[in-house]
């Protein structure tokens, strides 16, 4: 969860180097003559959450949040009490037959969904941190369906590359963030986003069977160590809602190569439908944030996306 306040106004369609509609072909973000080229769809679901179809009817999901129920986060009235709820009807529409499922964190807008998705697809596995494994078993997913993993671990799922890299939780103006700790046994079946802590932060490194290569965020901090020399064609980055961090832009940019085709996600309010289109969180500075993007890797495409919106990179 990045800190947000109230809805703004919608997302003008696409920044110049974007692709376009949802509709008919995927388009494809503009790369060097040298890059890579993929087949593979990605689709935002919104927060930091993505569909990606890599062909021949698989699919992965990365913090695949849908429901966006209300808790007042940005209405500046959050209420930690709200409870849990799902929609399974938009979840649906969209989640597709996973066969895996990459979790970043346990806040809510990264976990809530995850459990209804579980069931809907029995095959699926998920993959996250010891603080999801135990939340996900309270929440009644079995857990031989779970692996854990810490940063590090470079697991192959039939020609899916999927690398675990350590990473961190957005720092709010107080230096701090919402409901940290983290859990070493399940605890009794979470009711509220209280409920939920962050329980240690997870990017993903993803490497396709088709050699694309793409590196996914669900917060906006890092470990520089952990992702130095990591080099994805494609970076999901979290925008980030104060300085907090020290030069988190140029830094991260640079420990990951700076890749041809660079996404800011996490700047939307996800608390109304999705079928609205994305509106952005009025806290962050998107344009500053796209303007210090282009600053620090002027050789970067940058693809401001919209909601369920299939790219091709």
């Amino acid at each position: 969860m990045i800190r947000g306040a109230a809805a703004g106004a919608a997302v003008p369609a696409v920044l110049p180097t974007a692709a376009r509609a949802a509709t008919g072909t995927a388009p494809s973000a503009p790369r060097p003559s040298d890059a890579k080229t993929s087949n593979a769809t990605f689709q935002w679901l919104g927060t930091s959450g993505w569909r990606i179809d890599i062909g021949g009817g698989r699919t992965i999901l990365f913090d695949p949040y849908l429901s966006r129920f209300e808790t007042g986060l940005f209405k500046k009235s959050f209420n930690p009490k709200t409870p849990l709820t799902t929609d399974a009807t938009t979840i649906d529409r969209h989640r597709g037959s996973p066969e895996l499922i990459l979790v970043s964190h346990s806040h809510w807008d990264h976990l809530n969904d995850v459990p209804h998705i579980a069931a809907a697809a029995p095959k699926a596995r998920i993959v996250g941190t010891e603080t999801t494994y135990h939340l996900l078993r309270a929440l009644g997913v079995d857990k031989a369906r779970i692996a854990v993993v810490r940063g590090g671990e470079v697991l192959d799922f039939d020609g899916l590359v999927v690398e675990a890299v350590s990473s961190r939780h957005s720092r709010n103006d107080s230096y701090g963030y919402f409901a940290p700790g983290t859990l070493t046994g399940p605890p009794p079946r979470p009711q509220t986003v209280s409920d939920l802590p962050e329980g240690d932060t997870l990017a993903f490194h993803l490497t396709l069977p088709d050699g694309l290569s793409a590196f996914l965020m669900g917060a906006s901090d890092f470990s520089e160590r952990d992702a130095a020399g990591l080099r994805p064609d494609v970076a999901m980055i979290a925008t980030p809602s104060t300085p907090a961090t020290h030069r988190y832009t140029p830094r991260l940019l640079k420990a990951l190569g700076h890749p041809a085709t660079v996404v800011p996600v996490h700047w939307d309010n996800f608390e109304l439908p999705l079928d609205e289109g994305a509106h952005r969180d009025p806290t962050i500075d998107l344009d500053g944030f796209i303007a210090r993007i282009r600053e620090a890797s002027p050789g970067s495409r940058v693809l401001l996306p919209e909601y369920a919106t299939p790219y091709r990179f």
